[in-house]
């Protein structure tokens, strides 16, 4: 749906001085529209002398959104569909593999929270040359922290599994989160290409780290970081569902109360991602431990051992 702007030419009522009053509020999208609290919204359009027209913005982008959602389903039949139509992608970890009943869920959005130095970046980069290389899929590696390297993937050394592993994971090194939006746009779009072209498919989309990109603008009492966060969150779902990708991002931990560490970004975000996994590794020990935090059909707090 996209970006209000994008709305003006189709449908006049949301014109500039609606996209002024949506933007004073931090809203900037269509997705941003739905994480908003639409009662304030109508109260603060009333206060306003064009409050008639910003009333009709409002009904209007919720009539559009109404038109293009998918048909409801009651959870038992969420539930059900995922069951039966769930793809998975090995992550290269037979540990993993077998606590997540096959590997990573395709259309899901999977975030992997762990401390400094728990392996979530080794994690990232084997499962990456697995997908390349058992499912012949390209990869998209969004890398915050230039830790990407191609010679860090667990591969074997024949240099001719290199070159083509190099062909298919395609690295962007991104340093704020508006980098990152671009990124997914035009990932976005080069999907829909591939849709029409028959071309390879893209299988998975990696961010590490998405928390180094958000936190930075979470600070202060505004709400528009808290807007920018979920709207990329949700951008992340939205391109996982439609184009049939596994996402993965991973987040960092900090201290919480009484000093026990909890995962960055709040309880905002928590909602967000369709599978959380808690990740933590031996210290001076290649051997690591995860367990899940939430997941869309398995019990939380299973947990596995495996070493990388």
């Amino acid at each position: 749906m996209g970006s209000l702007k994008s709305l003006e030419c189709e449908y006049p009522i949301i014109d500039s001085d609606f996209q002024n009053f949506c933007a004073s509020h931090g809203i900037f999208s269509v997705e941003d529209i739905l994480i908003h609290d639409l009662y304030m919204l109508v109260a603060f359009a009333e206060q306003q002398s064009t409050s008639e027209r910003l009333k009709q913005g409002i009904t209007q982008i919720l009539s559009i959104i109404d038109g293009q959602h998918q048909p409801w389903l009651n959870g038992m039949e969420l539930l059900e569909d995922a069951q039966q139509n769930k793809q998975v992608l090995s992550t290269g970890c037979e540990g993993i593999d077998m606590l997540l009943q096959g590997g990573l869920c395709v259309g899901h959005l999977t975030e992997l929270v762990g401390p400094s130095s728990s392996g979530k970046t080794q994690i990232c980069l084997k499962v990456a040359s697995g997908v390349a290389t058992r499912y012949m899929g390209g990869v998209v590696f969004i890398d915050t922290g230039n830790s990407f390297s191609p010679y860090a993937l667990h591969i074997s050394s024949i240099r001719s599994q290199i070159l083509s592993l190099k062909s298919q994971i395609l690295c962007h090194s991104v340093f704020d989160i508006f980098a990152m939006l671009d990124v997914v746009h035009q990932l976005e779009y080069s999907l829909r290409s591939q849709v029409q072209t028959g071309a390879d498919q893209v299988r998975l989309l990696i961010v590490d780290s998405i928390s180094s990109l958000i936190t930075p603008i979470l600070g202060g009492s505004g709400s528009h970081g808290r807007a920018l966060m979920i709207s990329a969150g949700f951008l992340l779902k939205k391109l996982a569902h439609e184009h049939n990708l596994a996402v993965v991002v991973t987040n960092h931990m900090v201290g919480g109360e009484g000093g026990i560490l909890k995962p960055a970004l709040g309880e905002s975000w928590k909602s967000i991602p369709h599978v959380r996994l808690l990740l933590s590794r031996d210290p001076g020990s290649s051997i690591c431990h995860m367990s899940i935090l939430k997941h869309s059909y398995m019990a939380s707090g299973r947990a596995a051992r495996f070493m990388i």
